[in-house]
């Protein structure tokens, strides 16, 4: 017998094409919901038979919104595959890059994608809940969101030679090293920056007081969390060991290093979607559940490492006795995130050998395979390698930041879809309350796709003999 079903397509506001459906009884009742990912990436299969050497600008070209963790996950997996241990400025270069990337993504997921919904509301008018009715309304918030966004991008841009897709991370280190005009125009950039994040946080938390049936139901259930953490469990964002918590905080795992992933994370595949659903192998299939990203990331650390950041962080551990649950709250988290990351970029552009030309290691290839990590805006980003005795490579295995959130995805549209959705009759808060709790994870599908101009929506709900119950649309 036929099912009533709702499908939302595509999902607003995230970067790249998706759809949701949802599943509901004779009585309006949701069953079930899925989190569709409609488009296939490729690029592990036509990266084979080019110079490893290549990877890393290849590997960038993914995505046009996070192009630099892509360059730093493969510029990792390229020095496994060489054996090298790059030079400590290198290193370091390499980070203040990668956190000039967690600044503008977090700032436009933050913003632009998601900040509509906070300042004009949920069950505000479509029409209007967008940057653009947001800029009408509250150009200063608005006028915060670009700027903090072109600080990231302008310092990727100061480090790389360009905002999108630059060349500069290499396997062994970094191509060129930062001179001391460059570096004092990026530290000249941070005061701005740190007193945006400052003010944003300030709003955000008065802000939640608003939210609390949002906080309740937008993907809060246990699961386990999983990210790098540095020496200590310092927060860290390009370096470091794989740590997984359990709901209550216990570590379950600690210490991973990125060669050995394959041992703790497994890869399903479901008919529904072109995304792959990872899960945690000790617990099988889908019982291992797990969420990365900041949210996580700000569970698993035992402290962040710089001084505002660290006060804010002890803020947001009161949210919750143990882990924080409410996916609500990756938002929250991403504010920390970005304060931290302009706060750990000022203190590493000070550092004394900063301006040091030794940044780069050379090197043949000396392993058959590598595995690079690193944090993504989104989360974990895993890249592994294989190649022949050429240096061409074989095969490649990429886990995106997103897809380890894909189980957490669709449980949490299904929990938001039960609280929400009920009855014979739509109502379009309903439906964009099922589309937040997707942006709460601010997924990256644009790994898999690119689209311009309007993104429409058409829902409709029928009946088993496809009769129109209700229908909503969206220009």
């Amino acid at each position: 017998m036929a099912k009533k079903q709702i499908v939302i397509d595509p999902v607003t506001r995230i970067e790249g094409h998706a759809k949701i459906t949802i599943q509901l009884d004779d009585e309006g009742v949701v069953e079930d919901a899925h989190f569709h990912v409609t488009q296939l990436r490729g690029f592990e299969k036509f990266c084979e038979g080019r110079p490893f050497r290549e990877m890393p600008s290849l590997m960038a070209r993914i995505c046009g919104i996070c192009p630099v963790s892509h360059l730093m996950a493969s510029a990792k997996a390229c020095d496994a595959l060489m054996a090298v241990k790059i030079p400590p400025v290198g290193a370091k270069l390499r980070v203040v890059m990668n956190l000039a990337q967690i600044t503008q993504s977090h700032a436009l997921s933050f913003f632009h994608l998601s900040s509509p919904d906070f300042l004009l509301g949920l069950d505000s008018d479509p029409a209007t809940r967008n940057i653009f009715g947001m800029i009408e309304k509250y150009p200063d918030l608005a006028r915060d969101g670009i700027r903090l966004r072109k600080c990231g991008q302008e310092i990727i841009a100061i480090l790389g030679g360009k905002k999108i897709h630059p060349a500069w991370v290499v396997p062994g280190g970094v191509s060129e090293p930062l001179d001391e005009e460059r570096r004092d125009k990026i530290v000249a950039m941070l005061p701005e920056a740190l007193e945006i994040i400052l003010r944003t946080l300030d709003w955000f938390k008065a802000s939640l007081k608003n939210y609390e049936e949002e906080i309740a139901t937008f993907a809060n259930f246990p699961t386990l969390f999983m990210g790098i953490v540095g020496e200590g469990g310092l927060l860290h964002h390009y370096d470091g060991k794989l740590r997984i918590v359990d709901s209550a905080r216990n570590i379950i795992k600690d210490g991973i290093e990125a060669h050995e992933y394959r041992k703790y994370i497994g890869e399903a595949v479901e008919p529904w979607s072109y995304l792959k659903s990872p899960y945690f192998k000790p617990l099988g299939y889908p019982e291992g559940i797990y969420r990365v990203g900041p949210l996580a990331r700000l569970n698993i650390i035992n402290r962040i490492g710089t001084p505002k950041a660290d006060d804010e962080w002890l803020e947001f551990r009161k949210l919750d006795r143990h882990a924080v649950m409410s996916s609500f709250h990756y938002h929250y988290a991403r504010l920390i995130e970005i304060l931290y990351a302009v706060e750990r970029m000022n203190e590493i552009l000070h550092d004394e050998d900063i301006l040091s030309t030794h940044v780069r290691a050379y090197a043949a290839p000396n392993c058959e395979v590598g595995v690079g990590m690193s944090e993504a805006p989104r989360g974990t980003l895993m890249h592994e390698y294989h190649i022949d005795k050429h240096g061409l490579m074989k095969s490649a295995n990429l886990i995106i930041a997103t897809g380890h959130n894909n189980l957490a995805m669709n449980r949490g549209v299904l929990q938001v879809a039960k609280h929400y959705v009920k009855g014979k009759e739509l109502k379009e808060g309903m439906l964009n309350r099922v589309e937040a709790v997707i942006r709460a994870y601010d997924p990256c599908l644009s790994c898999s796709t690119h689209a311009t101009g309007q993104m429409p929506l058409h829902v409709q709900l029928v009946d088993r003999r496809g009769t129109i119950l209700s229908e909503l649309k969206r220009n």
